[in-house]
Parts: structure tokens; C-alpha cells; sequence
């Protein structure tokens, strides 16, 4: 790990869009352990936009609308493109060349279109739902939800090699084994504060059956992971939390 400030700032320029830039030399890898923390803060702004329009009286599907579009302008929509390309890749290739070059162009297909449409009507039905009974529930789920599924990340980035030997993914490195347990460490801590002990177990459950799968995939279909299978990863992560907060209030 860097210094606390120099891998703050690393993992918030990595993970959002927010105005912080990072230091010169940092590795993304040594800081990766914060990834969590810039999940938090998505889930945050995510939460004020929830609170915001539930105090103007809108009903909770467009609070919860907001809300997710705004977490998704706050990280520029980095994982969603991901999880679009993914879609694509895994859904329209078969051999690993052709899967790693529809990985790489950034046009959308009707995979990825339909990912993305999937997507977000389970982030926003499960935020809906969680939203009518009061801001506090939805503010809560959106920051274990962030948290959590980023939490997974530098773990799943060291578990699964990488496919290639450029991109994304292969600059930002392999976490050693401390910064993905810290990552897991932190990311278990803020679920369990905002959702408590069962629907954390369950969410984390749920996470490790589904990234299993998805690495078994990924491997079976690239030969690892890349950017893009991280922000699928992500993707997943932040659905399965939302809906079991919303299943177990």
C-alpha cells in the first residue's frame, strides 16, 4: 500500500468521476483497499438525490430513478459500460479473439442493450421499493450496496488472471493479498453497519456463488478477466445487495 492520502486519491480518480486526480506514480493495485470507500461515497450522492426528492413529495420510483442515475453520472458510467461490453462480448463471440475485440469496441449491441436495460430496472425496483418506506432504508442500502460490491473487486482482480497483456485491468495490476483482504474487510464492515448481520451473509453468499460463475466464465471465454469483466463484477455486486436489502428489511 501507498500512503492513505496518495491511495485515497488514487481509488476515488479510478472510481468516480469526482474532481480529485491521481498522484503521479500511484498504483491502482497498492490502491485498490479503498475501493470501498469510493463506493460509499457514490452510494452517498446517490442517497442525497433520494433524500432530495422524497422531500419534494416525488413517489419513490422516480427518487429511486434519480438516484441511480445519479450514481451512475458519478462514476461515469464506468461499470455499466462494462457490463454492457461484457454482455456483448460473452453473448455474441465464440472464439476468444473475436470475444476480446467486441470487448474492445466501444459500440453497444442488443446484449449489452438488454444487460443494461436488466440492469436497471432491478437497481431501481429494489431502490423503489426500499425508498416508500422512508429515506433512511434507501441511503443505507445504496451505501452498503456501493461499498460492498467494490469491496469484492481487488480479490476477484487477484483470484483471476488477467486475459491480456494490456488494457485496463493488466495497468492497473495484481492487489497482493493484504489490499484485497482490507478491500473485503472494508467493504463486510460497511454492509453489515447499514444492513446488518442477515442480509449481509446473505448478500456475500450470493456475491461469491455469482463472481465464481462469472470467473469460471470469464476464464472458459477469454482466459481470465479484463476492465470490463470487472465492472460486470461490480455490476452484479451492487444488484444482488440491493434486492436482498429490499427482500429482507
Amino acid at each position: 500500500m501507498g500512503g492513505i492520502n496518495t491511495d485515497l486519491r488514487a481509488g476515488l480518480a479510478f472510481c468516480t468521476r469526482l474532481p480529485v486526480t491521481a498522484p503521479a506514480g500511484a498504483r491502482l493495485a497498492d490502491a485498490a483497499w479503498t475501493f470501498p470507500i469510493a463506493g460509499a461515497v457514490v452510494g452517498l450522492i446517490g442517497g442525497f438525490v433520494v433524500y432530495l426528492a422524497l422531500s419534494l413529495n416525488l413517489p419513490p420510483f422516480a427518487a429511486a430513478t434519480l438516484a441511480v442515475a445519479a450514481t451512475a453520472l458519478a462514476t461515469g458510467c464506468l461499470h455499466e459500460d462494462g457490463l454492457a461490453d461484457t454482455a456483448d462480448g460473452f453473448g455474441g463471440g465464440h472464439e476468444r479473439k473475436r470475444v476480446l475485440e467486441i470487448l474492445r469496441d466501444s459500440r453497444i449491441g442488443t446484449y449489452g442493450v438488454i444487460a443494461l436495460i436488466v440492469s436497471f430496472l432491478l437497481r431501481i425496483g429494489a431502490l423503489s421499493s426500499l425508498a416508500a418506506a422512508g429515506a433512511g432504508p434507501a441511503i443505507l442500502a445504496l451505501i452498503a450496496a456501493h461499498a460492498g460490491a467494490r469491496g469484492a473487486l481487488p480479490l476477484f482482480m487477484r483470484a483471476v488472471p488477467r486475459a491480456r497483456m494490456d488494457g485496463l485491468s493488466h495497468g492497473a495490476g495484481r492487489p497482493s493479498a493484504n489490499v484485497a483482504a482490507g478491500a473485503l474487510a472494508l467493504g463486510v464492515v460497511v454492509t453489515l453497519a447499514c444492513l446488518g448481520l442477515g442480509a449481509t451473509l446473505v448478500s456475500a453468499i450470493l456475491l461469491a456463488g455469482t463472481l465464481a460463475v462469472l470467473a469460471r466464465m470469464a476464464i472458459a471465454k477469454i482466459g481470465g478477466q479484463t476492465g470490463d469483466v470487472l465492472g460486470t463484477a461490480e455490476q452484479a455486486g451492487e444488484i444482488l445487495i440491493l434486492l436482498t436489502a429490499a427482500a429482507l428489511p
